[in-house]
């Protein structure tokens, strides 16, 4: 038996969307900037599926910029309000962001940027009076993930986004896992800038988009051709824009459903592995993406596993997770998520993800929970035993 549970790392891409960019490459191959039939031809392509992305958020067509995918959004998002400014200002960041916000962070940091990482609580959740506290009369953008990719926590972005629109701030936050699983209305949403990633709702790898606000400007990153309306200059990769915006409409038609059978499915794991006393539950039970579940891995006498070398005893069981630490050149690294919200560094090497998806079966949860129990029994006596 195979089970793939690692929909938060990437997704198979749809047939339909697969059909989409096969049929761009064969017959709608044009430069969408070309003004003869064959760049007419791309170009209703390009701007069909601006429409398709642009309605999974209820957004103006208009407000979408296509990019290489969510870390290309997220920096454009950062450094395009950054690069605005002549002199420092302050930026407001939590302490859980995925890395395609804390990189480039850290290097306003480097050239003298203030920096403010919002703590978290055990849940990985930010107190929006620890945003209201933190605010300076200098604050030109705060940037807060909306569901995190490790711990499946979900941030308050509406109450936090008003509050900084209230400051007279930009507002950003990183929808990447959230897309496609839950309902985003930017009428209503008060968010500025937002980043979506196509692999990350079964559309192909390699295409992204950054929503901006009408009235909101950004510096560009790249110098060019001035495409994506002088936002991201390049002629922009067709096929996998198509796809992206196919995957989108139907990730906006099924979601209603798809949602509700992804909690149910993911609460039943959680409910199956919440018992076991080598796991704890990591992130909030109640504000979670509802497609995640994650765990931190120890034993009561203190004795712990790898989230690493879980990963390769359910790989080899047929069943692929994800570890929540990063491993850098072969070393593990304890996870910056968990620390942040206060797990030790050796339990911050101790983090498993398990993400579900469209193929993911109840049978599949009551299988790997199984399997898991089982290579738990058979992995902490081993690391006792050569700890001795």
């Amino acid at each position: 038996m195979q089970i793939y549970l690692d929909y938060s790392a990437t997704t198979p891409t749809r047939p339909e969307a697969i059909a989409a960019m096969q049929q761009v490459m064969a017959d709608q191959w044009g430069n969408p900037s070309s003004l003869h039939q064959w760049g007419n031809r791309a170009a209703m392509v390009l701007e069909r599926a601006r429409m398709q992305v642009a309605s999974l958020l209820n957004a103006p067509m208009d407000a979408i910029a296509f990019t290489a995918g969510g870390t290309e959004a997220d920096n454009l998002a950062i450094m395009g309000v950054a690069r605005q400014y002549a002199t420092p200002q302050h930026l407001i960041i939590s302490s859980v962001e995925h890395s395609a916000i804390a990189e480039p962070a850290r290097l306003l940091e480097q050239w003298g940027w203030a920096v403010t990482r919002l703590p978290v609580n055990r849940e990985g959740r930010v107190d929006p009076a620890e945003l209201q506290r933190s605010l300076r009369e200098n604050t030109v953008l705060v940037s807060i993930i909306y569901g995190q990719s490790e711990v499946g926590t979900l941030q308050p972005i509406d109450a936090l986004g008003r509050m900084v629109r209230d400051h007279g701030a930009s507002f950003h936050t990183d929808a990447v896992q959230v897309a496609g699983r839950l309902p985003l209305d930017v009428q209503t949403l008060p968010v500025d800038l937002l980043s979506l990633s196509s692999h990350k709702l079964y559309g192909p790898q390699g295409a992204g988009a950054l929503y901006v606000r009408p009235g909101v400007t950004l510096a560009p990153l790249l110098g060019g051709g001035g495409q994506e309306f002088g936002l991201r200059s390049g002629t922009q990769a067709l096929p996998s824009i198509a796809g992206f915006g196919v995957a989108a409409a139907l990730a906006a038609a099924e979601m209603p459903s798809e949602t509700l059978r992804l909690m149910q499915l993911r609460d039943r794991l959680l409910d199956h592995l919440g018992s076991v006393p080598e796991l704890e539950i990591t992130g909030d039970r109640r504000h979670r993406l509802p497609h995640h579940a994650s765990f931190c891995v120890t034993a009561a006498d203190g004795n712990t596993v790898s989230g690493k070398t879980l990963v390769r005893q359910m790989n080899l069981a047929g069943i692929g997770i994800s570890a929540g630490s990063a491993c850098h050149s072969g070393k593990l690294s304890p996870s910056p998520i968990l620390k942040a919200m206060g797990y030790s560094d050796r339990a911050a090497k101790c983090g498993i993800r398990l993400t579900l998806g469209h193929q993911t079966t109840a049978a599949d949860i009551d299988w790997t929970a199984m399997v898991l129990r089982q290579v738990l029994d058979r992995t902490l006596p081993q690391c006792m035993t050569a700890s001795v």
